[in-house]
Order: C-alpha cells, then structure tokens, then sequence
C-alpha cells in the first residue's frame, strides 16, 4: 500500500460496489432525473424551513414554543448516567439523552399545493404519510417523511386525487396505535382547539375506540371533522401542518390537566396498578403467578387495559400512585397519573426504548428502569420476559 493511500480488500470490493448501485437512484433524482422515470420510490428530500425560506413564504411559520433542552432526574434505581443504554439508532435519541433531551420546537406552518400521499404496511397496519411539494420534493417533518412504499400512489393519474381547498393536517407515522395517538396527536388537537381551528382538520375514516373516545372526553366531536380515504391520495391547496415534540412537558401536561373532571375534588392518589400482558402476542411475563402473588400482597390491583374502556382507564391512572408494568403502550396511560407518583418499567435491555422514560419524566413521576431477561423472537417486541421479583420487590419497598 502507497503512503497516503487507503486499499480496499479485494473481498470487500463487491459489497462496496453493492451499496454504491443501491444509492444510485436516490443520487440521479439528486441530480435531476425526474423521479417518475425511477418508478416514483425515490425523490428529492427536504426539511420544512428549507423548503419555505426556498420558496419565499418562511413567514407562513409560526413558532408556538421554541426549541429547549430538558433537565430531567435520572432514573430513581440509576444512579450514573453512563449506566444508560447510548442506544437510540430507532428513536432519535436514547436513554442516555433523556436527562438533558433536545425538546424541538412547536409551530404551526401553512404550505401551497400540496401532495398527500400514505400507504400501511401489511400486518400491523402501520400508516406512513408523506408530503410532496409543487415541485415534487418530499417534506421530511418528523414521523413524516417519503418511502418505497407510496410510490403506488404517486403513480397514481392527478384525477383520482381527493381534492380539498384548505386543510389541517396533524397525522404522523402509526396515528391508530394507542401510544402515539395520545402523546403525537392529542397535543396537536389541544392546540388547535385553543385557537380555534379544529374547523379544517383531515381525519381518516377509519378510527379507532381509543381515538374517538379521547375525542369526547375533550369535547371533540370526532363526527364533525371531515374525512380523508387513505387508499387514494389528497391534494390541498393550502395545507396547514403542525409539529409538536411529542414529550414536551408543556404538552405532555397539558393533556393531562385537559382531561381532568373541572372542579372535582378527587382523593389523592392511592391505586397500585399491574398492567398485565397475559393476553398479549409478545413480551409477556413467564412467571407472572410468581410475580403477582408478591404484588398481591403489596395491595396491587391487576389490569388488562384491553378489558376497559378508555374512560374508565383514564379514571383508574388519575387515581393511580405506582404503576406497574412491562414495556408496552399500556404504560403511555401514565400521562393521566398525577404528578408525583411512580411509573416501574419493566424491560428489555436488548431493546433500550427511551420513550417510556422520557413521558414520565415530562410528567413529574418517579421513574425506575428495570432490566429484565428476555428470551428469543424475531421481533425484539415479542421478546418474553422472565422478571427478577426480588428486584422488583425491593423497588417497591423503596416507594413504600
């Protein structure tokens, strides 16, 4: 090998040349082919400032909370940072950015002639939005942004579009799924409701319990909003967007207060809460009689949260002290939890979510981690868990 000079291994030659033809598409819309030509899976991406300061209207933004940084505690049974997983590749950050996390800013943003275009994914179902511009861009915004998948749509003739003169658009990534919907899409809705305009808002036909009850419980009547159908795209003239930090404690705790009873005087907190899994596909608990018959006798109440209503588990959590439970989206119900109680996760270190860390501590709510051992799946979210009930125990005799 020459000074100066790096040398491939001849073995790792084809799996350079390999990644290289896989970016080549991407690189020739780039560069200006028309993404049509390519079959519509690949377009020119870019951010919502950029696009707007690019075509003049940066004015139509309205920054509604700016950009701060959190100083949250670490978790109550964590007692050094560095003992935090830096894993955060799936979620934008990790655990260990919790107690100082990045919260984005929140803004209201009205853009021209726009493409809405979605697709789900087989299975769960999951919804993918994505936004095109006049000039066939796709504005990345957060949970929202262009893939492979909505290029059957793109290939779709412009008549066959629904057309709305002016909309409100607040959906992201995966909107039915319980968890997001309360802590991506309820602030969004609050917002709008405090300024009046919840009059021009999309929501898809096709909701779930959980959305609508959520709905009225805030005085939102889930029937008045006009509706979109997913398996044709909407075209808008004038698209009004809005982006929230999805665990910002303004809104996090703004959800919160909404639903609170006006004028009730309700009991402190007192319930000591299991959420069980036991009907569940995945991360259930392999010795859940061992580990309920010591919750048992600590007072514990064992719950399915998929046996409630929405109301009745909003009620239970605003009544609820510790809460207790294996990472799931039941434990997105602590954000009706009054402050000061206690959130116990129960999880799989091979699977270092921040999410459920970063919601109770924009709450005001005691957090402990709790690494448990995972057993083997081909999702990590279908990964068992067998629980270290002494462990567990002596978390609780800490919370007393």
């Amino acid at each position: 090998m020459k000074s100066g000079t790096l040398q491939m291994p001849l073995a790792d030659l084809p799996y350079s040349m390999l990644w290289h033809l896989k970016r080549m598409p991407q690189r020739a819309v780039e560069h200006g082919v028309p993404p049509a030509l390519l079959g519509w899976r690949w377009r020119t991406r870019e951010g919502l400032d950029e696009y707007l300061a690019r075509i003049g209207r940066l004015h139509t933004k309205q920054v509604i909370r700016p950009a701060s940084r959190s100083a949250f505690p670490l978790p109550r049974n964590v007692t050094q940072r560095d003992a935090l997983s830096r894993d955060g590749a799936l979620w934008g950050y990790s655990q260990y950015d919790v107690p100082e996390r990045a919260v984005s800013e929140s803004w209201i943003a009205r853009i021209p002639d726009v493409r809405l275009l979605f697709f789900h994914t087989p299975g769960k179902r999951d919804f993918f939005p994505a936004i095109i511009t006049a000039d066939d861009t796709s504005l990345e915004c957060r949970e929202i942004s262009h893939r492979a998948g909505h290029a059957a749509q793109s290939a779709m003739q412009k008549g066959s579009a629904q057309h709305f003169a002016r909309a409100t658009w607040i959906l992201e990534r995966a909107y039915h799924n319980h968890s997001h919907w309360l802590t991506a899409h309820l602030p969004k809705l609050l917002l709008l409701k405090e300024r009046g305009m919840l009059g021009e808002v999309l929501m898809p036909r096709q909701r779930t319990r959980v959305m609508d009850a959520s709905m009225r419980m805030l005085g939102i009547d889930p029937e008045a909003f006009r509706s979109f159908d997913p398996a044709r795209p909407v075209e808008v003239d004038e698209l009004t967007l809005v982006g929230t930090d999805r665990f910002d404690p303004a809104h996090m705790r703004a959800v919160r207060d909404a639903f609170a009873e006006p004028g009730s005087s309700a009991a402190a907190p007192h319930r000591r809460i299991f959420i069980s899994r036991e009907k569940s596909r995945g991360r259930r608990i392999t010795n859940e009689s061992a580990l309920w018959a010591m919750l048992h006798r600590r007072g514990f109440e064992k719950v399915l949260m998929e046996d409630l209503a929405f109301p009745e588990q909003v009620r239970m959590m605003q009544q609820t002290r510790v809460l207790l439970a294996p990472h799931g989206a039941g434990l997105t119900n602590m954000l009706f939890c009054p402050e000061a109680g206690h959130v116990v996760e129960m999880a799989d270190p091979g699977f270092p979510n921040p999410n459920f860390y970063a919601l109770a501590a924009s709450l005001g709510l005691g957090y402990w981690l709790l690494h448990e051992q995972a057993g083997e799946a081909d999702h990590p979210l279908d990964r068992d868990l067998t629980i270290d009930i002494a462990r567990v125990e002596e978390a609780l005799e800490v919370i007393g």
